[in-house]
């Protein structure tokens, strides 16, 4: 059955309602794919309505843009249908009509309700309750006056009829009335309670919020904006605004608010990007970009960078909130992870289990919840810790199958899933789940160097070290594991000069057993003996176990035979007397 069209204002009307609710509050890229669709549909563009365009214009995509590889409007298509039913059954109940998106399409239909009014009367044909169907007595004088005027009295017998039939249908009315309000009560109080339960998750799960002020114009401006805009798409740990944020909004609550800014820069192509704090209005980041560096080679390498600096936990934006105090629910327990990471220890490792196992109790639906729990697990198995007690991998591997099934096209649950299978030593799946990852935020310098160095552990050295070799160049800071991945990629290719430089990286690591034989390796290789002793003593203080057998710890790290054989061999050259 086809509807009519609601009015272009009340279509305009219903669509700031459902956009103003509590049930869009926490989905921004729902309220903005919704807002497109609709404003399309009635500028009379249905027809654009596309999965490329929609990526393209909604969720900031590029023209290599694939939906065979790339899910994500059809995965923010299903949210949104999602969203638009809840809505209807809470906060939209009283609505004329609702808004809908059809599967298989992107067209919205707005779909007029049932009849609101009074339904109608019975049929008075048929029986009701409290309806006589059995001939009423009739009154002495009545009986007299029947004698004397059949019409009078039939009148009077309608009279009494309908007497009876008003009081019949009252007694119905009431009980229905009072039925009614029990409902409406009860509806009232779960759509209450749905709405309250939907601010609770809002504020469990929201992230920093970050928009895009491009202030400065030319070739260089337009291609850094365009690669910003994609990378700050692909980062899972903020929410991206594509809009500038709004000069005449409520800066005092928005602590967890950023904003990039392009503003011309000093030299003639040139581009500066700020990093600021919406409430403050206090510049947290400033990267001048030359015109060079906003060249096509070499333009997403420079936003690669400076968003892996600033956008992950680890970076700019979670250290700001850090400091502000303004850290609450998920935000806090990423702080929370980043601190174990900084600092791996028994505490450490606890506070942030607990903390995101917390919010996975509470039923978290981010992605990003399960997936850290994936990987602190992991920890747990590795590193022997009591919390959990009686870890596994495979429970390991149910929280990263969690994390892939809450985010479809998130690159940290495909990371993890990768390195959940890597330790199980199923090889090829973990790499075919670190590259969708990578594919999924060619931005994140910290997912290509994670598959970078799956590779490099699967055995595959020529394909992997390149991978974490840009990585490493193209960040101006990152954690030793690259480097350690480097070295390894490099030393199985004979490269000893570039094994010896990122060796040389890790003087600065926290001391850790196969940091410090890869150091070793490098110092035997240089001829430095001093260096020698000085390593050797480290080891036989610090690990025991290692010196004794490194075999052991590579084979339980499950490093490729050819990779574990030429480690031995080379700690053997080097003077570890265990290694054998």
């Amino acid at each position: 059955m086809r509807h009519s069209t609601p009015a272009a204002p009340a279509v305009r009307e219903t669509l700031e309602r459902v956009l103003a609710s509590e049930t869009f509050a926490r989905s921004e890229r729902a309220r903005d794919l919704l807002r497109y669709l609709v404003e399309r549909e009635q500028a009379g563009e249905a027809d654009r309505l596309k999965g490329f365009a929609i990526a393209v214009d909604v969720f900031g995509k590029d023209a290599d843009f694939d939906s065979a590889t790339d899910a994500v409007v059809r995965v923010q298509a299903g949210r949104l249908r999602d969203l638009l039913q809840l809505y209807s059954e809470t906060e939209g109940a009283g609505d004329a009509f609702r808004i809908t998106v059809p599967r298989g399409s992107y067209v919205p239909v707005y779909e007029p309700r049932a009849d609101r009014s009074c339904p109608p009367q019975a049929d008075s044909s048929r029986d009701a309750p409290g309806t006589l169907t059995t001939p009423l007595p009739v009154p002495a004088g009545a009986a007299a006056m029947q004698q004397t005027s059949p019409l009078l009295m039939r009148q009077i017998q309608f009279i009494w009829l309908a007497i009876v039939l008003v009081i019949g249908m009252l007694g119905v009315l009431i009980v229905r009335q009072g039925s009614f309000l029990s409902d409406t009560t009860a509806a009232e109080a779960e759509a209450s309670d749905a709405t309250a339960s939907i601010r609770a998750a809002s504020a469990m799960e929201a992230l920093p919020t970050v928009y895009l002020a491009v202030k400065a114009g030319g070739t260089e401006a337009d291609r850094v904006a365009a690669a910003l805009r994609a990378g700050l798409t692909s980062f899972e740990t903020i929410k991206f605004i594509g809009r500038d944020v709004s000069a005449d909004r409520d800066r005092s609550a928005d602590a967890t608010s950023f904003v990039y800014e392009l503003l011309p820069g000093p030299e003639a192509g040139g581009v500066t990007i700020e990093l600021q704090n919406v409430a403050t209005d206090r510049v947290l980041l400033s990267r001048k970009l030359s015109r060079a560096d906003a060249a096509p080679a070499v333009v997403e390498d420079r936003i690669a960078d400076l968003l892996s600096t600033t956008a992950p936990a680890s970076g700019t934006i979670y250290t700001a909130i850090e400091e502000s105090g303004a850290q609450t629910g998920l935000v806090r327990c990423l702080l929370l992870n980043e601190d174990y990471y900084l600092d791996q220890n028994e505490e450490t490792h606890e506070a942030a289990y607990r903390c995101l196992q917390a919010l996975a109790d509470q039923n978290a639906k981010s992605s990003l919840v399960y997936a850290e729990l994936a990987s602190l697990h992991v920890e747990t198995v590795t590193d022997r810790y009591l919390y959990p007690p009686n870890a596994t991998l495979e429970q390991a591997m149910v929280l990263a199958h969690k994390a892939v099934q809450n985010g479809a096209t998130s690159p940290d649950a495909h990371r993890i899933y990768g390195y959940v299978n890597a330790r199980l030593g199923k090889t090829d799946e973990s790499i075919r789940w670190m590259r969708k990852a990578y594919e999924l935020n060619t931005y994140d310098l910290s997912m290509a160097a994670s598959y970078g160095y799956a590779l490099i552990f699967a055995g595959r050295y020529r394909e992997g070290t390149p991978i974490v070799s840009r990585a490493v160049e193209a960040s101006s800071s990152h954690p030793s594991w690259w480097d350690f991945g480097l070295f390894v990629g490099a030393f199985m290719q004979g490269d000893m000069r570039r094994a010896g430089d990122a060796a040389e990286a890790l003087t600065s690591a926290s001391t850790k057993s196969h940091y410090l034989a890869a150091r070793l390796i490098v110092a035997d290789a240089a001829g430095d003996d001093k260096a020698k002793r000085t390593i050797m003593a480290e080891l036989t203080k610090d690990y025991p176990k290692f010196v004794a057998n490194p075999r052991r710890t590579f084979i339980q790290r499950k490093y490729p035979a050819d990779l574990t054989d030429r480690l031995v061999d080379a700690l053997r050259s080097a003077g570890l007397g265990g290694a054998s």
